[in-house]
């Protein structure tokens, strides 16, 4: 990233509290290593003000890439075009070709103890990918959550592709619900987590517990450096049970969170910050906490992933059964969140980014909380605005 990039990136989020340095989340700059910091003067057109996008916009439908699919849940998409998901009961990866929707399974994926909300969740591809062909996983073992790397082989027979899965990092509460499991890696290359608390609220608020964080590792399982706590991985705490994290064109980290009964939630990130969990749920008035830059009420949403599109965080509905759209004005909504597609492709589980103003949508209705439409699950291609 260029200096002059990287300076309005830290003057735009002036002002919060940031304990570590070369975090995207705390929108400095930040090099591979991720113990960069922004230096330089600014451009007069760096220096310009972001433009915030029309308080309403659009969703179009193109296309059903694929159907047939059970409890998908990540999604990567290769360099070349094609689809990566994640099967949470199978525990397998299946390719699927983006332009005819056909499936291939590369393999299943050693260890996964599927159980309720558990199984095999995030996926993502490695920084270098290009390179090593190496895909991140992260899964419930029959002892914790962990994140793993699989060589993935495409010279080898269908159903024989991946490697064993060589464990980056474990420990991670597992539980028959709150398990977490979204993995993304950020600008600055360092793998980030969600984390739940596994139905234990009082590990959120334990900075030496790995459930209901975020968490921020190198690509080889070590804390990464610039984090906020002394050679700790933890990120941030005080959540309930992370399921999205996207950022957006300054690098400034979101993520989204199950609430209980009253609010789900979209957060901004802040290095360091307490979210509040179990103390608070939604936005509140004890200055301890970091409130929500929206939230709503459970039956309307219940978000998974996240992602960011034409100056908006799009997120996921489960039991809302909607894609949201939040406009955005820095680390701060613009404008009320809108509502799409409700009611009529079922759960929805993960969006992801296709590239300006497209976007993957995966549907979650097999996931035993759904009802399964013609079909089963289905990817679907998205313009928006």
């Amino acid at each position: 990233m260029s200096a002059a990039l990287a300076v309005t990136a830290l003057l735009l989020t002036a002002g919060c509290s940031s304990a570590g340095e070369g975090s995207p989340g705390d929108g400095t700059s930040a090099s591979s290593g991720g113990s960069g910091t922004a230096t330089g003067a600014a451009s007069p057109s760096a220096q310009a003000a972001e433009e915030t996008p029309p308080a309403k916009g659009t969703v179009k439908v193109l296309r059903t890439v694929t159907e047939g699919l059970k409890t998908p849940w990540g999604l990567a998409p290769l360099p070349e075009g094609d689809l990566l998901v994640s099967s949470r009961d199978d525990g397998t990866i299946t390719r699927i070709a983006e332009k005819t929707g056909a499936k291939t399974e590369l393999g299943t994926v050693s260890g996964v103890s599927a159980a309720g909300e558990g199984g095999l969740l995030g996926i993502a591809l490695s920084p270098d990918y290009a390179s090593d062909h190496m895909i991140y996983a992260y899964f419930t073992s029959a002892s914790d959550n962990r994140i793993v790397r699989v060589l993935y082989d495409e010279k080898k027979p269908a159903g024989e592709q991946l490697g064993a899965p060589d464990t980056v990092f474990k420990g991670i509460p597992k539980g028959y619900i709150h398990n977490g499991g979204r993995i993304a890696f950020g600008p600055d290359g360092m793998l980030y987590a969600g984390t739940g608390e596994s139905g234990q609220r009082g590990l959120a608020q334990d900075k030496k517990s790995l459930g209901g964080k975020i968490l921020r590792l190198t690509p080889e399982g070590d804390p990464a450096p610039g984090n906020p706590f002394p050679n700790s991985p933890v990120y941030t705490y005080g959540h309930r049970n992370v399921q999205g994290l996207a950022w957006d064109s300054k690098q400034r980290l979101f993520a989204s969170e199950f609430g209980q009964d009253t609010w789900d939630e979209l957060n901004a990130i802040t290095p360091g910050d307490d979210y509040g969990w179990p103390d608070a749920e939604g936005k509140g008035s004890n200055p301890e906490y970091h409130n929500p830059i929206a939230q709503w009420h459970t039956d309307d949403a219940s978000p998974s992933g996240i992602a960011y599109a034409e100056g908006s965080v799009w997120m996921a509905g489960l039991k809302g059964q909607r894609l949201w759209r939040i406009p955005l004005d820095g680390t701060k909504a613009s404008a009320a969140p809108q509502a799409f597609l409700t009611g009529e492709y079922g759960r929805l589980r993960t969006v992801v980014s296709a590239g300006g103003d497209k976007l993957w949508l995966i549907t979650s209705n097999t996931d035993g909380r759904g009802s399964p439409k013609s079909g089963d699950d289905r990817i679907l291609e998205l313009q928006v605005t």
